[in-house]
């Protein structure tokens, strides 16, 4: 199965006897599917449905089928079939909670990328897909099928694709766009009509006090005409929640993931993004998860604009544009301005994403500022944090736990956040104390600076019993031979 250059220079020509044409059913479409190749899924809430159910049922005749995806908003048939190790294999770019315990189960492989990167991956590096099959919007008078929740990475998918397979939802919104949104018709080898399933839905949270009084501490640095990126979880909806009832006037949005925050914004005429250096009046985004509110405000919306990963997480467009805020969840923040937002040691817990692009884009961003919320704001909470992990003290810690995956450091002048209040990361003296919220000095929430001290001083005892001779020395909580 090709693609057919006659079809591709056809000029408006009756698209819809193509359609049909191309029409098969879910089962049949999977039968191009063949032992050892490699299957693409799209992205987040464009995955598959009625082919991905197919594939499950094709699963005891083929071994060695590789499927790609990331941040699955609902269990995919495959994950149910049974010995998935010899059967399909599934590779999340980025994992949600659904994706996590898959792959906890030997099911899986966590692929570690740089999200921005992830089209120049399949354009030059990974192996091309030998099908790709996803979900779609109608096609439209021209013959286009949009991609609807997610532009992010699918036209590179596309265009390294041995088999194209789309699965129109006539439930996807339409998202417009700035460019690699939409797949033609004539470009397209199958078509399958699905069930027209809902929208997957991400909830959005619901707001603690402490993130509530995190959320405060943010707000109060972001002015006028700024220009926003919140990341996931229930922390950036408080964020929202407050700039709503703000004062704030004239906010640009520029984002990797859109969420309802961003809704609640716009709705509040708080977003016009006239202030924006680039795409003026335009919410840009990669893609989109939250509720139906947000799926009816996207669609067929010209004030937002879904355009590829490469884009909108590139550290060049972010830093074009002048008072950027990027907001973004980390699992630990230590004093040496180390970041880890993706591991809870050495297990894997989500992905890369965009932290890196938009803590150095904003940083680079002419008035553009950053904050990372350290703890148990970290995108995705699940079981695999140690519960220490969650202490709420607002601390960085001394350093990162080994296996620890550190993304990045922070640059000059970023602000951790947490319960205790808000921290340069590169002044330690000066980060913010208080009174135990359980009451007591347990040992875990003595400050981080104390501990150094106390540790230093312990050091420089063991050095002056050794220099006077001394058998043994103490160092810590162990003893070690002079």
């Amino acid at each position: 199965i090709g693609k057919n250059r006659e079809e591709q220079d056809m000029a408006f020509a009756d698209f819809q006897a193509l359609y049909k044409q191309k029409l098969t059913t879910a089962d049949e479409a999977v039968k191009v599917i063949k032992s050892g190749d490699w299957v693409d899924y799209g992205f987040c809430a464009i995955h598959p449905r009625v082919l991905d159910e197919a594939l499950a049922r094709r699963a005891p005749e083929l071994e060695d089928v590789k499927v790609r995806g990331g941040i699955s908003l609902w269990k995919p048939a495959i994950f149910d079939i049974e010995d998935p190790v010899h059967h399909i294999i599934f590779n999340s770019h980025h994992m949600s909670s659904v994706e996590r315990h898959h792959i906890a189960s030997g099911a899986g492989f966590h692929e570690p990328m740089r999200y921005s990167e992830l089209p120049r991956y399949y354009y030059d590096h990974i192996t091309p897909p030998d099908v790709a099959m996803f979900q779609v919007a109608p096609m439209d008078k021209h013959g286009y099928f949009n991609f609807g929740l997610s532009a992010s990475h699918v036209k590179a998918v596309c265009e390294m694709a041995k088999v194209v397979i789309v699965e129109v939802n006539e439930n996807m919104p339409r998202c417009l766009g700035g460019f690699d949104n939409c797949i033609h018709v004539s470009e397209v080898d199958m078509i399958v009509e699905g069930r027209n399933d809902p929208m997957g839905i991400q909830p959005s949270g619901t707001a603690t006090e402490v993130d509530r009084a995190v959320a405060k501490l943010i707000v109060e640095q972001i002015p006028d005409g700024a220009c926003l990126q919140l990341g996931i979880g229930g922390m950036p909806n408080t964020v929202g929640a407050m700039l709503c009832e703000s004062d704030l006037k004239d906010l640009g949005v520029h984002t990797e993931m859109y969420v309802d925050a961003y809704v609640d914004l716009a709705m509040a005429g708080k977003v016009t993004c006239m202030k924006k250096n680039i795409d003026r009046g335009r919410q840009v985004f990669a893609f989109a998860a939250g509720t139906q509110k947000l799926y009816d405000y996207l669609d067929d919306n010209p004030a937002c604009m879904a355009a590829p990963i490469s884009y909108t997480n590139d550290i060049r467009t972010i830093a074009a544009i002048d008072n950027f805020v990027s907001i973004n969840n980390a699992v630990d923040v230590d004093l040496y301005g180390q970041v880890n937002g993706e591991t809870a040691g050495t297990k894997q817990i989500s992905g890369a994403g965009g932290q890196q692009d938009f803590v150095l884009g904003a940083y680079l961003s002419k008035g553009g500022k950053l904050s990372l919320i350290q703890g148990r704001h970290a995108a995705f909470p699940h079981t695999a944090y140690p519960a220490e992990r969650f202490r709420g003290d607002g601390y960085p810690r001394e350093h990162h736990v080994r296996g620890d995956g550190v993304r990045l450091r922070v640059p000059e002048g970023t602000d951790g956040v947490g319960a205790r209040g808000e921290a340069d990361l590169h002044r330690a003296p000066g980060l913010p104390g208080g009174t135990d919220p359980r009451g007591g000095e347990a040992e875990d929430l003595v400050s981080p600076q104390q501990k150094i001290t106390n540790n230093e001083k312990e050091r420089r005892e063991a050095l002056f019993l050794h220099e006077r001779g001394g058998i043994r020395a103490s160092y810590g909580k162990k003893e070690a031979r002079i």
